[in-house]
């Protein structure tokens, strides 16, 4: 779990209460719930790239 350990994540949490406020939690919480459903949803919804030939080159030389 990237080594971080209970006392680790408990400083953690406290700087983030001290930062943003306990009643603002609860909405960074939705955001952020929001936005990793939006993820979710855009990566299953994208369709594969459908394979484009190139052109055809001409076989004639440009005239200068």
């Amino acid at each position: 779990m990237l080594g971080l350990r209970m006392p680790e994540l408990l400083i953690i949490g406290f700087i983030v209460v001290l930062l943003f406020g306990s009643n603002k939690l609860p909405q960074l919480g939705q955001g952020l719930g929001e936005a990793i459903r939006g993820f979710k949803k855009a990566m299953s919804d994208e369709e594969p790239q459908k394979q484009v030939t190139p052109p055809a080159k001409d076989q004639t030389p440009p005239s200068a």
